[in-house]
């Protein structure tokens, strides 16, 4: 139900969310749903918001063991494929659940709020670990890793409102250079 929740949340977001239509998503049984979530919606909400930004940091991994010779730009360049990729092949339909969360509840549910931030410092924390294994210096990793995600995230939600991949090919163009040049020169 966790799955479906974010599946159905990056679509739709929270508001227009049903637990009827989580249930369904997830072909549970209604009852599962006071039994493995007493807290109700939200706490699924939160559970799903979680789940996202542990996927998120997991793919970091997958990422770099892909890659030959990792690179900032070239590990930002597979973070903006996997949403070019979705989006060519499934349309604009999908955002981050993260975010989605973080729109229609970060100003009404403080814990969901907390979770989105908990969600987003779980994908940080091995973006810039990794970058600090590129050489990024450790005190700048962290910012880099933010930076990041964030223009990765604002080009996801350009990308939807345009029906377009644009934005998402800008900022892996115009970030790249950049992001390679944090890497700290060797002796």
């Amino acid at each position: 139900m966790v799955f479906s929740a974010a599946q159905l949340i990056r679509r739709d977001g929270v508001a227009a969310t049903g637990l009827r239509d989580i249930v369904a998503h997830a072909q549970a049984p209604r009852g599962s749903l006071r039994h493995y979530f007493p807290g109700g919606k939200e706490q699924l909400v939160n559970e799903a918001v979680e789940w996202a930004g542990r996927y998120a940091a997991k793919r970091v991994d997958r990422f770099l063991a892909e890659m030959p010779e990792p690179s900032p730009s070239r590990l930002f360049e597979a973070m903006v494929r996997q949403w070019t990729d979705e989006y060519r092949s499934a349309g604009f339909a999908t955002g981050c659940p993260v975010v989605a969360a973080t729109v229609d509840r970060a100003g009404s549910a403080e814990s969901t709020r907390q979770a989105a931030a908990a969600a987003f410092d779980a994908w940080n924390r091995p973006v810039a670990r990794a970058l600090t294994e590129m050489g990024v210096p450790a005190g700048r990793a962290a910012s880099l890793a933010t930076l990041m995600i964030s223009a990765l995230e604002g080009a996801i939600v350009i990308a939807r409102a345009e029906r377009d991949a644009r934005a998402l090919e800008t900022v892996a163009r115009e970030l790249g250079p950049l992001l390679d040049a944090g890497v700290a020169p060797r002796d």
